[in-house]
């Protein structure tokens, strides 16, 4: 029961990060088509991304299985701090178009970083599909709902948002670590 709402929570901070991108573009004017493609991509590349990472992992994790928890664990800390301090500095996010090219390289821009956390359950021998299935749901539905509420919410919440997702992968690195 504890892995699985720790890999609930992994897959909500993940999706985040995708949720305050899509909410940034949803204050642009985005045809619904559009939006909901995106989602479906974004999900495809938070399913690829770990998915990768998890391989790698799980081939690197016989040659080093003694310090797999705690490299799992510093990794994820330093992601989840990389993502709060992220947060506080000042950024220019690329316009993107949600047609052609621009939709992949938005889903790749906010799945780069489930990379290293797919790496770290790799290292753990973590329930891949079980994993790779929640990471890839949460973060389409999270990116809908970031374009859904992207045509009210304030640039406030698209920055508590990513500051929620840090702190929560902080928070998982930190339990897996002691």
């Amino acid at each position: 029961m504890e892995q699985l709402s720790s890999l609930l929570l992994l897959s909500i901070a993940l999706g985040m990060d995708a949720f305050s991108v899509s909410l940034g573009m949803g204050m642009q004017v985005v045809r619904l088509k559009h939006a909901c493609f995106a989602g479906i991509v974004v999900g495809l590349a938070h399913m690829l991304m770990p998915g990768l990472g998890m391989v790698l992992g799980h081939i690197m994790s016989a040659s080093v299985s003694q310090w797999t928890t705690l490299a799992g664990g510093l990794m994820l800390f330093c992601l989840g701090s990389y993502t709060v301090f992220a947060t506080f500095s000042e950024k220019n996010i690329p316009t993107y178009t949600l047609a052609g090219a621009g939709v992949w390289l938005f889903a790749m821009s906010v799945s780069l970083d489930s990379f290293p956390v797919g790496f770290s359950l790799g290292l753990r021998d973590g329930a891949v599909l079980l994993s790779i299935l929640s990471f890839g749901i949460f973060s389409m539905v999270l990116t809908w709902a970031g374009f859904l509420l992207g045509r009210r919410a304030g640039v406030l919440l698209g920055t508590y948002s990513e500051l929620l997702g840090g702190s929560i992968l902080c928070a998982l690195g930190l339990n897996a670590m002691f």
